[in-house]
């Protein structure tokens, strides 16, 4: 027997649902709004959380995350009265175990349910995990958990893991902890930047040559396919690959054979491939650029990195970790820090994510030089000006509190929201922001604004409908 939470606003719902979770043999409770949810669920243990999408006091998909962190770590199926792919690509990634219409029969709904129950039951059975080795990544937030897991699933197998995230996420990281993990952790982890390979040496750094393959050619060279042998081809930025390229490096991956240029004979690679790209693969295949049967093979494990504005709370961690790194590298004594320095570092967006994280990190270093405290004056203007544009867009009441004398002059107290509001309030704020400036950059071309965002059009499409921008009144369709 299990224990279940129902959030929804519909109580005649809420009590359909419950009678069906009880026909089951499970306990179960309700809220009628996002925020007693919430606290439920941080207050008692549950096993499977029934989420609302549209709730009065907030989306359900937004608080997933924070849901799935809550005690007993739930899994969480998303309800919802208006299906919509965009959301339902949005559960997904943020772990949620399925989304299912209202509309949907309580058959499915029991089985959903039935299936989360068995998951958490032969979960429990399962041997504990090895600490997994984790060098130069940081985050505990719910998003970097599901991304671990898959790391944990990864290197207990040889699958094609295709490893997918904006610019500065850490792809190459995962690589590595997944190949560090893995039985083959002993064995070369060779890197191919794809983006980098000029087309004419493509084929020849990946198969390798004999003496006199070409002109040039005066010694014979081991491709990187043959160097991975045992261990790990990591193609970086595979997106870029060459369509002549993408073929002949199909027929490698199905029977890891090939032949290098100049040789009669063919040679084997028993490699296991890690590939990761910024780019959106399927819109890509769309286009004609890039081939649908190697994404096919590419993708047997995929692993989406969150960008770093999604998960706000762990740029404290990164932070700090990354701070004490450089300081041991420069041999300077650990600096302190005011707590204005980390308000700065929370309300601005990254674009550039933990890489652009850590450059700032080294120049607000080189500007403090050998004073022991950092300041918000040590980090560049651009992410102080929002910092400063973010408070004066907040406009927060100001109140008298307390008791005073009459000819007292008045006591004046900000009224503060909480942490985690404020730095979700700016967070979102900052995003509407640039996808406002984003849309109007590109006048309203969907492509566009994917190509200079980086991000997919799917999720374009769902921070649009999110924060409501719109185009003569209506949202894009394309």
């Amino acid at each position: 027997m299990g224990t279940v939470l129902i959030i929804d606003d519909d109580e005649m719902f809420c009590e359909m649902l419950s009678d069906m979770v009880k026909d089951l043999g499970h306990e179960v409770r309700f809220a009628l709004t996002l925020a007693q949810g919430l606290e439920a669920a941080a207050a008692s243990p549950c096993d499977v959380v029934f989420l609302d999408v549209r709730m009065p006091d907030g989306s359900g998909l937004e608080a997933l995350p924070r849901i799935r962190e809550a005690a007993g770590q739930p899994e969480v199926i998303i309800i919802t009265g208006a299906g919509d792919p965009d959301g339902a690509e949005l559960a997904i990634v943020n772990g949620a175990w399925d989304y299912i219409e209202k509309q949907s029969s309580i058959k499915q709904m029991a089985l959903a349910l039935s299936r989360a129950m068995q998951y958490r039951e032969e979960k429990k059975d399962r041997k504990p995990q090895q600490a997994l080795k984790l060098e130069g990544i940081v985050g505990q937030s719910a998003q970097m958990r599901v991304c671990y897991d898959l790391v944990a699933q990864a290197a207990e197998s040889d699958a094609n893991v295709l490893i997918v995230g904006e610019t500065g996420t850490g792809k190459e990281l995962f690589a590595r902890a997944i190949h560090a993990n893995s039985a083959r952790a002993a064995k070369p982890f060779v890197v191919v930047d794809c983006a980098a390979l000029p087309e004419s040496l493509v084929e020849s750094a990946l198969f390798g040559y004999e003496r006199g393959a070409f002109t040039g050619a005066d010694r014979p060279q081991v491709g990187l396919i043959k160097q991975a042998d045992g261990g790990a081809l990591f193609l970086d930025e595979v997106g870029e690959l060459p369509l002549i390229m993408q073929k002949a490096f199909l027929r490698v991956l199905q029977e890891r054979r090939f032949r290098p240029l100049g040789n009669r004979h063919e040679v084997e690679s028993n490699f296991r491939l890690v590939a990761a790209t910024n780019r959106d693969l399927e819109q890509a295949v769309g286009q004609g650029s890039f081939r649908t049967d190697l994404l096919f093979r590419l993708r047997a494990i995929t692993i989406n990195l969150p960008p770093l504005r999604s998960r706000p709370e762990d740029i404290k961690d990164l932070a700090l970790h990354h701070l004490g790194r450089l300081c041991d590298s420069y041999g300077i004594t650990p600096k302190s820090f005011a707590p204005e320095f980390f308000d700065c570092l929370l309300v601005y967006d990254w674009p550039g994510n933990v890489r652009e994280l850590i450059n700032t990190l080294d120049r607000a270093l080189a500007a403090a030089r050998h004073e022991p405290t950092l300041f918000p004056t040590h980090l560049p203007s651009h992410i102080r000006i929002k910092l400063a544009r973010t408070a004066v867009l907040r406009e927060e009441p100001v109140k008298y509190l307390g008791e005073r004398h009459p000819t007292a002059a008045p006591t004046l107290t900000p009224v503060l929201p909480k942490l985690r509001d404020f730095r979700e309030q700016a967070v979102t704020q900052a995003e509407r922001q640039y996808l406002q400036e984003l849309m109007t950059l590109v006048d309203f071309n969907i492509k566009d604004a994917c190509r200079v965002s980086a991000l997919s059009q799917p999720r374009l499409y769902a921070l649009l409908k999110k924060h409501k921008i719109t185009r003569l009144g209506r949202l894009f369709s394309q």
